[in-house]
């Protein structure tokens, strides 16, 4: 059809703007101009009880070569894509005795958040970090980084990137080290060292980032921290909750990845609220719930929860104990591009 036949009929003109790959606003308003988000990603829970299976049978079935030996967790309203919330992905990776993951980097930031065993490390520019059950380990956009077991327990944890987010900015860039290893150039704890005691600070580093220097945050120090403020009134949407930051400038561990940790108390019930944005949650200690847009979700340690941006949630200590659920999420990219809100109910 040419232009002047576009013009003859108003079914005309649409079909003619629609071989040109326009489409007027009035076609799409309805559908686009929402009055709230609609997240086409869904509230999903990866429990433990199965994750444990598939770890244990890809021990036997995948051996580590070029790539991690690491599930990804696909959320099911995303059709197939590398993402477990529209913004982050999560997987669980496991490492067994003797097993080193080859060295390579890439654009998206990752974490490491230990769900089980001790004994391995993460390599990161140099400096070998050692991994504990409840330890949260950065690893920083364009890195070198490798991972090994040096002990006699199998290690899993939870990897958390930003790749959705990358790859939607077509930002994404790969690369393999051209050895196994990337070579040691630090000492074991440097990082820690340097960074890890609160308050304080080495006057000789002038320069900041704004990824944090301190690479490992101690599972002891956190549960330690967060025992200290039990008595506290805390928050009414998510308790006794932690952010892990940057030491030098307070601001987050990563500028696009998230991290918190919080406490429900024995018999604790959170108020529900929206924000926008997205998280997933590793459940660290305790049993309790998860009410996400009125879907009940009962949770158990090491279980994994993806929640939707401006999803209605609230969180429930249903055990005896104190209940601790780690989280990464995207709201530091949100604050920055002041798009972060929320709303309790």
């Amino acid at each position: 059809m040419n232009a002047p036949d576009a013009f003859k009929s108003p079914e005309a003109f649409h079909q003619y703007i629609h071989e040109q790959h326009m489409h007027g606003l009035w076609e799409i308003s309805g559908s686009q101009n929402t009055p709230l988000p609609t997240p086409e990603a869904v509230p999903h829970l990866w429990p433990w009880s199965l994750m444990e299976q598939v770890v244990r049978q890809s021990c036997v079935t995948v051996p580590v070569g070029n790539d991690r030996r690491a599930m990804q967790l696909y959320n099911p309203g995303l059709g197939g894509r590398w993402a477990t919330t529209n913004t982050l992905i999560a997987a669980v990776q496991v490492l067994m005795p003797t097993e080193v993951a080859r060295a390579h980097r890439h654009s998206p930031a990752a974490i490491r958040f230990i769900m089980e065993g001790n004994g391995a490390y993460t390599a990161v520019e140099g400096e070998r970090l050692m991994m504990k059950k409840g330890d949260l380990v950065l690893t920083p956009k364009w890195q070198w980084h490798d991972h090994g077991n040096e002990g006699n327990e199998t290690v899993v944890w939870m990897d958390g990137l930003d790749v959705p987010l990358v790859k939607m900015l077509d930002a994404f860039f790969f690369e393999r080290y051209p050895e196994v290893t990337a070579p040691t150039t630090r000492p074991v704890g440097n990082s820690q060292a340097l960074y890890g005691n609160a308050g304080v600070m080495p006057t000789w580093v002038k320069r900041q980032d704004a990824i944090s220097p301190l690479m490992v945050y101690s599972y002891d120090k956190v549960r330690e921290a967060l025992h200290a403020l039990r008595d506290e009134e805390g928050s009414p949407y998510e308790g006794i909750a932690l952010e892990y930051t940057h030491p030098q400038t307070g601001g987050p561990a990563l500028p696009t990845i998230g991290n918190r940790i919080q406490m429900l108390r024995p018999g604790e019930k959170l108020k529900p609220r929206r924000v926008t944005g997205s998280s997933v949650f590793c459940v660290v200690e305790g049993s309790g719930r998860t009410v996400i847009d009125g879907k009940v979700f009962d949770w158990v340690p090491n279980d994994i929860l993806a929640l939707p941006s401006w999803a209605l949630h609230h969180h429930e200590n249903t055990g005896k104990g104190e209940a601790v659920l780690f989280s990464i999420n995207d709201r530091p990219v949100l604050e920055k591009l002041e798009l972060y809100r929320e709303a309790a109910e």
